[in-house]
């Protein structure tokens, strides 16, 4: 028993020695030099551009390594020095001379002496078990110049087994997977997982969004314990996600290959590493081993006021419908993220008239500390007379792509002051509801100012008796889209106000199925079905909507079926084509729709051969490998032929994500007196009334009420020009992505992707008693430039890409009506016309005396006009109306 105690201890003595003696990383020998030749190189093109046509280029050196210090009781906890020597800079590629612009430069021209010296100072780094514990250089030196020192160093940090660990380098912290074989070793850095002190923003909508895929590795060759050779690729590809083709990447490779080796230093004396760093050079500092933040300084580059003037004529009203809008909106959205506050002042107080709305997008738009101090210092919200600035900043503030605490509190600060106008009033509560959302979508939800305004909206539809201030606070809960407002629409839902039901109704379909109760199906169902009172055919309509599109049950369904027959004509009519049109589409209700219809009580000829004119139509505006665009059409006609609502919405699903890009909704009621005709069932005692409301992209906008009251109604009937109402008009920043990427060999690279668009969406409606006709339009005109853009700055050489698409389109919705007779004629017209895209790729090079390279590569096409599909019933009917019409 003994000796096997006695073999077991030895054995464990021996095995520990083995671990004790395996190195961790790789080993210095002491008095020897170690020499290599380094080379970091960086390019920057489209994601699918070839080395050739890449702009960009290399750093080429001499490195010389030798061993400091190591702790006699670990042979792996060394103090290594490092010296970058025959410093040379040279383009990525071949090119001609014309198109080099380091072309007769030397590498003292281009860097500066100072920054040389800096260069080729010896620096030294602190290795323990093969990772970096510290970097000593100089503090005064500038931070591109560590920057690339922290480069070199990363690039020695290795372990010599299998494994994954979270490592600190020049990348900042994060986690790497080693495989290591024979004499090589592969390091994998998962970049998703690197934290830097540097963050960016992006828009939070994945359809708006822009994805990046990043890969890092490096094969490293060991010879005689230390490194033969270490090779780093690494790539960084961003895409904007509805537009795959608009992307760019940035692609870094660092060499690092021993050339040989000589007698070197002795190793010094000293106790630890501060004390031998100290004996070497006073003024080395531990500095750490993460990239330092610097900001390169802009040479000769124009003062914002200076840009403004060059942009202005491209945001005059008359250029809004092209492409040059939202290209310059984009570009001055840039120069005021870099402006104070006093110079964005001075753009504000020097623009025209007519452009100075488009000042106020891109100002609320740049959303940084200055541009909101300016926009609130120059707008007045006490004077009524601002009101088309004032609505243009409240609309801005809605589409932020990252919006924070301030801007909320800025719109807070402004409810509880004096306004001027009522409508600017009510944009303000509704805006405030836009914004709670984005900030709940970006973990906000709990902080002061959000918490007080939830608690504000919340409990502002019981706090009012006055119907318009009630309408406002349902409005911005409808935006805000919190789970707790759902108890708030289920109450109103059900309330004696047709346009409390309808926005509570409309509110609940944007909420996640998974969000719909039992509780919300029962009052959604007994509006419907009128188990308590008499509803509004648009109220009831919308109650459908939300049944149907929320999961509904077998007996949901067959109830819904069932009721077709039994209500007034033409919203017989609007259910059966909702039905139809839910299995035409294959939505995700119609497997329980054709269960449902398998009974020949709720599906027989007396129910589906109902006459009227009133349809539900789905469609696709456009499917692409990245992003699928439908459309859905909704008109809903009282019995006396007169539209009673119109509904078009567009969504565009991308990524797993939706996004509900534009709902115009017209209503009118009230107007069976004009033409004697007897008002539907529940509708006797309406106020006459016009109206539309927008949302354009998740933001519900202000409704805007054509006419509003008999006398309001003469007034308009006889002053009518058919002219259109303006509904919402202005820039857009529609996506908005910048971060900076921090290279492993020391580089930053800064990426940047917007998306700007010039909208203007109008309405109107035509009534002729003498021609028994009514017309109803919504006009959409549209510009869209999407830009991305990837940028190396190293303060005396600067390179980049630029990626961008552009394009210009109008959708029109036209519905004419002949009530002359009846069924009356009704023929909808969805038409889009002919428009352009243009692409294009800019990639540049710079040097700090000023001399640059630019070289361009664009493409141009039409996409032919088209008038989007329908149901075969309305093209018959269209040819009927255009018939009678001559």
């Amino acid at each position: 028993m003994l000796t096997l105690v006695v073999f077991l201890l030895c054995t464990a003595s021996c095995v520990s020695a083995s671990v004790k003696g395996f190195a961790a990383g790789p080993r210095l020998n002491n008095n020897q030099l170690y020499k290599f030749s380094y080379t970091t190189e960086v390019l920057v093109d489209r994601s699918r551009g070839s080395k050739e046509g890449s702009a960009g280029y290399k750093i080429s050196s001499d490195v010389h390594i030798h061993l400091v210090w190591r702790d006699p009781s670990s042979k792996d906890d060394q103090l290594i020095q490092l010296e970058i020597s025959n410093v040379r800079i040279e383009p990525a590629s071949q090119r001609p001379k014309k198109k080099n612009i380091l072309h007769d430069s030397t590498t003292e021209s281009v860097l500066g002496k100072t920054k040389l010296d800096a260069l080729t100072k010896p620096f030294l780094v602190h290795l323990k078990n093969g990772k970096a514990k510290g970097f000593y250089s100089y503090r005064a030196e500038p931070a591109i110049i560590k920057n690339l020192k922290r480069g070199l160093a990363s690039l020695l940090q290795v372990q010599l087994n299998t494994g994954k660990v979270i490592e600190n380098d020049v990348s900042g912290r994060c986690t790497v997977e080693y495989k290591a074989v024979k004499g090589q070793v592969t390091r994998t850095k998962l970049l998703e997982t690197c934290k830097t002190e540097e963050t960016g923003f992006t828009t939070h909508n994945q359809v708006l969004g822009v994805s990046r895929k990043s890969t890092s590795v490096t094969v490293f060759t060991l010879e005689d314990g230390f490194i033969r050779s270490a090779v780093a690729d690494e790539t960084h590809s961003l895409a904007v996600n509805a537009h795959t083709s608009t992307a760019a990447k940035v692609e870094s490779r660092q060499t690092l290959t021993l050339v040989g080796t000589e007698a070197g230093p002795l190793e010094a004396a000293g106790k630890d590493v501060a004390g031998v760093v100290k004996s070497i050079d006073a003024k080395l500092s531990a500095v750490g081993i993460m990239a330092e933040k610097f900001k390169s300084q802009c040479k000769g580059c124009p003062s914002l006021f200076e840009h403004w003037q060059t942009q202005q004529k491209q945001l005059e009203p008359a250029s809004l419908s092209k492409a040059t809008a939202p290209r310059s909106f984009l570009a001055l959205i840039h120069s005021i993220r870099k402006a104070s506050k006093d110079e964005i002042l001075k753009v504000l107080h020097s623009a025209s008239k007519t452009s100075l709305p488009q000042v106020v997008d891109a100002v609320t738009s740049a959303q940084t500390a200055a541009s909101l101090d300016a926009i609130l210092e120059f707008l007045n919200f006490t004077d009524a007379k601002g009101l088309v600035l004032q609505e243009r900043f409240l609309y801005a503030c809605g589409f932020a792509s990252h919006p924070n605490d301030r801007m909320l509190q800025a719109l807070v600060d402004i409810s509880k002051g004096k306004i001027g106008s009522s409508d600017i009033k009510e944009s303000v509560v509704i805006i405030m509801g836009a914004l709670v959302h984005k900030l709940c979508q970006t973990g906000g939800c709990n902080t002061p100012t959000v918490v007080q305004v939830k608690k504000m909206i919340l409990e502002g539809p019981d706090s009012t008796r006055v119907e318009s201030e009630v309408q406002m606070y349902l409005l911005a809960l409808k935006n805000s889209l919190l789970p707790e407002a759902i108890p708030v629409f289920i109450k109103y839902a059900e309330a004696g106000v047709g346009v409390y039901n309808t926005i509570a109704l409309t509110a609940l379909q944007r909420y996640d199925v998974s969000l719909i109760t039992d509780e919300v199906k029962r009052t959604v169902n007994r509006v419907y079905h009128q188990n308590q009172r008499i509803y509004e055919k648009n109220v009831r309509a919308a109650a459908a909507d939300v049944i149907l599109s929320s999961n509904p049950s077998y007996m949901e369904v067959k109830n819904l079926l069932l009721s077709i027959g039994n209500l007034p004509h033409e919203m017989n009519k609007y259910m059966l084509s909702k039905i139809q049109d839910i299995l035409r589409f294959q939505m995700p209700a119609s497997k329980i729709i054709r269960k449902a219809l398998k009974d020949m009580v709720s599906h027989n000829y007396d129910r589906f051969a109902k006459l009227g004119s009133s349809s539900s139509f789905s469609g696709f505006m456009a499917q692409t490998a990245d992003v699928t665009s439908t459309y859905s059409l909704d008109i809903l006609y009282s019995g006396s032929g007169i539209m009673r609502r119109s509904n078009m919405n567009i969504y565009g699903a991308c990524k797993g994500a939706v996004l509900h890009g534009l709902q115009v909704a017209i209503e009118a009621q009230g107007l069976e007196s004009l033409i004697a005709a007897t008002p539907d069932e529940g509708e006797g005692d309406l106020e006459s009334f016009a109206g539309m409301s927008a949302l354009l992209y998740d933001v519900q906008l202000r409704p805007v009420t054509f006419f509003k009251g008999y006398s309001d109604l003469m007034s308009k009937m006889f002053s009518m020009t058919g002219d259109p109402i303006n509904v919402v008009k202005g820039l857009i920043l529609l996506s908005d992505h910048s971060e900076v990427i921090q290279l492993q060999s020391g580089l930053k690279a800064s990426a940047e992707f917007q998306g700007g668009l010039a909208i203007d969406i109008s309405g109107g409606m035509e009534i002729s008693l003498w021609y028994r006709e009514s017309k109803t339009s919504i006009n959409n005109r549209g510009a869209l430039v999407v830009t991305g853009n990837i940028t190396v700055d190293m303060d005396f050489l600067r390179t980049g890409v630029e990626v961008s698409f552009e394009t210009e389109a109008s959708l029109d919705f036209i519905t004419t009506v002949q009530f002359s007779e009846y069924p009356f004629l009704v023929c909808i017209q969805m038409d889009k016309t002919t428009f352009p895209i243009s692409k294009y790729v800019t990639k540049y090079e710079s040097l700090a005396s000023g001399k640059s390279e630019v070289s361009r590569w664009s493409k141009k096409q039409l996409i032919p006009g088209s008038e989007f599909p329908l149901h075969q019933e309305n093209s018959n009917m269209c040819k009927r109306v255009f018939d009678s019409s001559w």
